[in-house]
């Protein structure tokens, strides 16, 4: 009777999950697909995909979104890893996780017309820059522009994976290292950066994958200099009215990210286990 019961509860409780997972996730994808079989006129049709891999514009926006997404998880990496180290170091890391975090409940938008603000031609940037003596410069609308406000987005997608990592690892490993005789480099060469990995990988998963398809910050930032796939999608499905060419440029983000996380997926135990060896 009570495993009935529970068994019960165990089902109440999945069902919305379920419910979730099919309204939200499976069947968007299944509509995302199924659109991209038809061409502006309604009209079954392979040439959206053969458009997509014939075109030399929409094989340089891939390209282009994987370097800027890859430039923008880079930044935010080496940003990111120091400040969890620190962080894991401090007295009270809830408090300065607490103030790494708040970032995120601000919309996206206003951080994007904040950014404005700030590197425009009369923004404090500038007026710091004739502060010490320098001439204004075109800040905004460029590409430094469009990867700093990213990565500066992205920070705590990255900070909170890896401080995990970091909190969770076994201080005998690293007190072990050094009564071995090893240098901190070879200490965090070898034995702290192997083991806090899986914490990277989930990092770099989070920052990697949404900077893919950024299109907001490519108008607004960016000043349209930076064209990515996002960007194509938007002008497909707003602009010229192209649904089956933007489902087709989503679906191949979709295989993209998930070629992404099958080569970030590794486990814990895999790391462990090479760290072994």
């Amino acid at each position: 009777m009570q495993r009935k019961q529970r068994l019960s509860r165990q089902t109440a409780y999945f069902i919305p999950y379920v419910l979730w997972i099919g309204l939200f996730v499976i069947a968007p994808v299944i509509l995302l697909v199924y659109q991209s079989f038809f061409d502006i006129n309604g009209h079954f049709t392979l040439g959206n995909y053969q458009t997509y891999f014939s075109s030399n514009t929409y094989l340089m926006m891939t390209l282009n979104s994987v370097w800027y997404a890859f430039l923008i998880t880079l930044a935010t990496l080496v940003i990111s890893y120091p400040t969890a180290y620190v962080l894991n170091a401090t007295k009270h890391p809830q408090l300065w996780l607490l103030l790494i975090i708040m970032p995120t409940w601000i919309n996206l938008l206003l951080k994007a017309y904040a950014f404005i603000g700030i590197f425009s031609q009369a923004g404090i940037a500038n007026q710091f820059l004739q502060f010490i003596g320098l001439a204004p410069q075109q800040i905004l609308f460029t590409k430094f522009s469009f990867i700093f406000v990213a990565a500066y987005i992205q920070i705590p997608f990255m900070v909170l994976p890896i401080y995990n990592s970091i909190s969770e690892l076994n201080p005998s490993y690293v007190n072990a290292s050094k009564d071995l005789g090893a240098t901190s480099w070879q200490t965090f060469s070898k034995v702290i950066f192997p083991l806090t990995l899986p914490g990277v990988k989930a990092g770099v998963q989070a920052v990697f994958i949404p900077s893919l398809s950024l299109f907001m910050l490519t108008r607004l930032i960016g000043g349209n200099k930076v064209i990515t796939l996002g960007t194509a999608i938007e002008e497909h499905f707003l602009t010229t009215m192209n649904w089956g060419m933007g489902s087709t440029i989503g679906v191949i983000l979709i295989i993209a990210m998930v070629i992404i996380m099958s080569l970030t997926g590794g486990s814990k135990r895999r790391t462990k286990r090479g760290l072994t060896k």
